[in-house]
């Protein structure tokens, strides 16, 4: 007979053999010949040995606290009982069940984290952390270049200074923007993003407010006319700053933006590490506003393990076409990655090495300190020594007088890149939107116009022409 109980249930052998001997026949399991189970032994009130009430508790039917049993009626006519399902087959129907399920965005997989580990040293101005991440039986698939989407926890402190502000004691039940009631406290960590305030937020405290100059102030705000103030800030400053609002938590709560998931570039490739992804993530702490700030996902990853270990995180991939390698594998490949730009081009040099690709591989590398600040230094060391690196070219700000970034080192080997450029070689870039890939782009252009002894007009044709080819492409933020 199969054994369907776990080993720590609370039953007697006697109690034990009944119930799987009930549960067996129930779910069309073999029980190996053997006669039905005998009724489990019951005291005179008729409760189980442990107290726990089971069939024939009472004449009409239920346990002594009311809760109905799953005893029949005493002369009921027997049942035709179906062909008994092998065990095998069951067990192979329930994995054909587990493997429909298609994790997604709307319906994550729980990941369990397998660490997290710091990439920067103890003199290092930033705190960049290397989490990987278990995908047994999940089922999902990416790709190098890929994006891998976590759905973080607000900060359990945070959440507890919003409840005080609110006047709530966390327990009110509130609806999620999914439609579920949950407690507050349960909804303010996982549901509602209270580190941005939005729009319905300032028109419910506008509307609230029993103060005239704070209803003003507030809906001012609300109107864009003086959003400076809000920079920086977040739920909790608005409810300490007005505090005339008047309106019910719950209709507070409500008014606050959906807690979105969080997009981190996958800084692995699957063929080397089938069951895992793993992410390069840059810790965000600050002061703003006379108060300490965190990032939402880099903090829950970097605290929770270390605070909860065992704890699991939501995730779904989120594919990237746009961020390929070429199909070539001979093709040259020139990536810039400067800080936790270097993710995605950790994953293009795991991949090419898996498959044994020909093509050359250079990489641009920067960031503050050589000595606290250089990511994957000892694997990037390996892959030069193996031949999957060709070339690795950094450039560390802070060591020198004069500040030396990765598009410094760019316009040092512009000869070189060029030679690489006429050999049909894709060009990548990663990381920060607003300085780096800017300055990385200007360079570039340079370089087709110095290089290739063209005019402006020419090079930035040519450096569109890349881009229609594919063989620019940028995963920027």
């Amino acid at each position: 007979m199969p054994n369907l109980l776990p080993e720590d249930a609370p039953f007697s052998p006697s109690q034990r053999a009944w119930l799987n001997g009930f549960l067996s026949a129930s779910l069309g399991l073999p029980a190996n010949g053997s006669a039905a189970p005998p009724p489990p032994p019951a005291s005179a009130n008729g409760a189980s040995a442990n107290g726990v009430a089971l069939s024939g508790a009472s004449a009409n039917g239920a346990s002594a606290n009311g809760v109905a049993t799953l005893a029949a009626p005493a002369h009921a006519e027997p049942k035709a009982q179906a062909e008994p399902k092998a065990h095998a087959e069951v067990k192979a129907e329930a994995k054909e069940a587990r493997k429909a399920i298609v994790y997604s965005r709307d319906d994550p997989f729980p990941a369990r984290v397998l660490h997290v580990e710091p990439l920067t040293g103890p003199d290092s101005a930033k705190d960049v952390r290397a989490v990987a991440l278990d995908l047994a039986g999940s089922g999902l698939r990416y790709q190098a270049g890929d994006a891998l989407g976590l759905y973080p926890e607000n900060c359990a402190e945070l959440v507890e200074e919003v409840l005080e502000a609110l006047g709530a004691t966390g327990e009110e039940p509130v609806v999620t923007p999914e439609s579920r009631i949950v407690p507050m406290r349960v909804a303010l960590a996982l549901a509602y993003d209270i580190t941005r305030v939005g729009e319905n937020l300032l028109g419910v405290l506008a509307a609230g407010a029993g103060d005239e100059d704070e209803a003003k102030a507030l809906q001012e705000l609300a109107d864009e006319d003086a959003r400076d103030w809000l920079k920086g800030r977040d739920v909790l400053d608005v409810l300490r700053w007005f505090r005339s609002c008047q309106a019910a938590p719950e209709e507070i709560v409500a008014s606050l933006q959906p807690l979105q998931p969080r997009l981190y570039s996958i800084a692995s490739s699957q063929k080397a590490f089938p069951n895992e992804v793993h992410l390069t993530v840059g810790v965000v702490r600050y002061q703003a506003a006379e108060r300490d700030r965190k990032g939402v996902a880099s903090t829950f990853l970097a605290d929770f393990n270390a605070l909860r270990p065992g704890r699991k995180v939501s995730i779904f991939v989120h594919p990237s076409p746009g961020f390929r390698l070429p199909e070539d594998g001979n093709t040259p490949v020139i990536m810039v990655g400067p800080g936790t730009g270097i993710a995605p081009f950790r994953a293009f040099l795991q991949e090419r090495r898996a498959l044994g690709a020909g093509g050359k591989n250079w990489l641009f590398f920067g960031d503050q300190r050589r000595h606290c600040d250089f990511l994957y230094r000892h694997q990037l060391d390996e892959h030069l020594s193996d031949g999957s690196l060709v070339r690795l070219d950094t450039a560390f700000s802070r060591d020198q007088a004069a500040k030396i970034y990765v598009q410094t080192r760019m316009l040092e080997h512009a000869a070189q890149i060029w030679s690489w450029l006429e050999e049909d070689a894709h060009f990548y870039v990663c990381g920060d939107a607003k300085r780096m890939a800017r300055d990385v782009d200007e360079a570039l252009h340079h370089i087709v116009m110095e290089q290739g002894q063209m005019p402006q007009s020419d090079a930035k044709a040519y450096v569109q022409s890349l881009v229609k080819a594919r063989r620019y492409q940028r995963d920027v933020y």
